[in-house]
């Protein structure tokens, strides 16, 4: 269909959900994009045919399930049939590891890999049949937008066999590498659902303690990359007085659209896309999501650019904020691990640790509060269960009782400064740990 107008292409590919997916064949490999992405009609079609047999077994890839997925392809009812594999664990993928544990049967593969490294699995590793993801509405020029998620999606829409994606039209459009044209797509549907709203995190107590702390660190003009949680959105409203702050981030939050509209967050400053903000992926709510539709101020692309450290590393006075679930006395952090099982992934964190390190004037900063289990655990541990960030990259560490510096510090050095800032009913034991193995 060489010759045929947007509309055209449009008006053939468009159909409904469940003639959409038919192509799909057993034992295909079929990947779905990550998180608000995720395509709620294509998803819960694919299940049906599951469901009622018509497919016996599908290879599936993705990242952060939501509600969409969850409900589809990893509902019990269906996880049966799929080989799920998942670059993320999030919240249905814990009951998921839940059962395994419980019957011995394994149902979810987790993938160890650095965000920035995904793309590549697609173009280089991983044959990929059907790529599934939600869009924008199509411009007059033929383009949809992947709008929250460009991650791993625009890649994978183009290795893939086969594009299928799910018209929305709360789906932001967002400028930079974002664009996948009509003619590039097997087939279309539509389906205008809002969008999964996520990322609104008020600040714990600690959060603000701890964000009172890092917000000095963090210079007037710098760029910042921030997640989401209660100690992030405790960063972000400590920097509420900041001036010129550029955006060059993983995820797009909306503490985020806060601080751009409080004129605290300008990019002018920034040395690479200035006035800019630059993101992969996002996460919001439906304020937020309008606020990015149409802003020429957004630009997303592959987490392959965003979050490569040589890129990360072009921005001068580039600071890093990222929380853990554990340090240990070496500097060894531990964001992804919790007793036998994993508990998220490594995402892009040790991509941003290392660009931070990178960049001129440079500063990576791991928050995070001193225990957990509401007080009864030590956040700072003898040994971690999972290396993410290795302790030759990590600089910067804060929590409730202080901000140490780890570069340059012999191990000795590291153990004592890290107990120091240990919640005060775990300094003891830390000690002795240390002691018992002559680190001090």
């Amino acid at each position: 269909m060489p010759h045929l107008s947007p509309a055209e292409f449009y008006a053939a590919k468009h159909m409904t959900a469940d003639k959409a997916v038919s192509t799909i064949a057993d034992g295909e490999t079929v990947a779905v994009g990550m998180a608000i992405g995720q395509p709620p009609a294509l998803l819960e079609a694919i299940a049906a045919r599951l469901r009622a047999n018509h497919l016996k077994r599908i290879r599936l890839y993705y990242k952060i399930a939501m509600e969409p997925l969850a409900k589809s392809l990893l509902a019990e009812d269906v996880i049966e049939k799929v080989d799920a594999h998942s670059f993320f664990i999030g919240a249905p993928d814990h009951e998921i590891i839940k059962r395994q544990a419980k019957t011995g049967r394994k149902l979810l593969s987790f993938v160890p890999v650095h965000f920035s490294q995904i793309p590549r699995l697609f173009e280089e590793i991983i044959s990929l049949d059907t790529f599934v993801v939600t869009v924008s509405p199509m411009d007059k020029a033929g383009f949809f937008s992947l709008g929250t998620n460009n991650d791993f999606s625009s890649v994978a829409a183009r290795c893939a066999k086969r594009l299928i994606v799910e018209v929305n039209r709360h789906m932001p459009r967002v400028f930079g590498q974002s664009q996948i044209h009509v003619s590039e797509v097997s087939a279309l549907v539509e389906n205008h659902l809002p969008l999964v709203e996520a990322g609104a995190t008020e600040p714990s107590e600690a959060g603000r303690t701890i964000g009172a702390a890092v917000a000095p660190m963090v210079p007037n003009g710098a760029t910042i990359q921030l997640g989401i949680g209660k100690i992030p959105s405790g960063v972000a409203a400590a920097l509420e007085k900041h001036a010129d702050l550029g955006i060059h981030t993983e995820l797009f939050s909306p503490a985020m659209a806060d601080l751009i509209g409080k004129g605290v967050i300008t990019g002018h400053r920034k040395t690479l896309h200035p006035r800019k903000h630059v993101f992969t992926v996002a996460f919001g709510t439906a304020q937020s999501y309008a606020f990015m539709n149409d802003n020429p101020a957004f630009e997303s692309y592959p987490s392959s650019y965003v979050n490569d450290a040589r890129t990360i590393a072009q921005n001068d006075d580039f600071i890093s904020i990222n929380t853990a679930i554990e340090i240990d006395l070496y500097g060894q952090v531990n964001a992804e691990f919790i007793g036998d099982h994993e508990y998220s992934g490594s995402g892009g964190q040790f991509d941003f640790v290392k660009g931070a390190s990178l960049a001129k004037r440079g500063k990576s900063i791991i928050a995070l509060q001193s225990t957990a289990k509401r007080g009864t655990v030590s956040s700072i541990v003898p040994k971690v269960a999972m290396v993410t960030d290795v302790r030759m990259d990590v600089e910067w560490v804060v929590t409730e009782y202080g901000a140490v510096n780890l570069r340059g510090k012999s191990t000795r050095e590291r153990a004592e400064a890290l107990i120091a800032i240990a919640h005060p009913d775990f300094r003891g034991e830390l000690l002795a740990a240390a002691r018992k193995i002559t680190l001090v």
